[in-house]
């Protein structure tokens, strides 16, 4: 049964990025995944900082960070001309997830897609997360698109 929290949403800082990869390493899948020195992730967050079309965001719950997502927004040729919001990287505290803390989340980034005109949300996530695709068919998300990828 979902509890309301007081989760508060803010763009990321640097002094966020042991605890964003904490969240990203969470789980087993994460886990696999990442592994980058901090030097990397800090080259990266550099990057996404100076970028006005790519927000880092978390969610603070009593001071501490307790989930995070990136929001890319890109410009489209497709759809009218339109800007689209690409999310990635949602995490949320294994602790507390089925709290409600991931609709916050998800609230907050449909917010901020309006708020720059975004046209459309989308997302990927990995085969193998089912709970995770409950939920985003719960938000009203449809599995629209086979998705590709290749590593390069």
């Amino acid at each position: 049964m979902p509890t309301h929290l007081d989760v508060t949403f803010r763009d990321a800082r640097r002094d966020d990025l042991t605890r964003i990869v904490t969240l990203l390493t969470d789980d087993a899948i994460g886990a696999g995944r990442e592994g980058a020195s901090l030097d990397e992730y800090e080259a990266t967050f550099a990057t996404i900082d100076a970028d006005p079309n790519n927000l880092l965001v978390v969610g603070e719950l009593d001071g501490v960070v307790v989930a995070t997502m990136q929001l890319t927004f890109v410009p489209t040729i497709s759809r009218g001309a339109s800007t689209r919001m690409i999310v990635e990287a949602v995490r949320v505290d294994s602790t507390l997830r089925g709290r409600g803390v991931g609709r916050l989340l998800m609230d907050e980034a449909h917010r901020r897609g309006r708020e720059r005109g975004c046209a459309l949300a989308q997302l990927t996530s990995d085969k193998r997360r089912g709970d995770a695709h409950r939920f985003y068919r719960a938000l009203g998300y449809e599995q629209s698109h086979e998705g590709f990828k290749l590593a390069l």
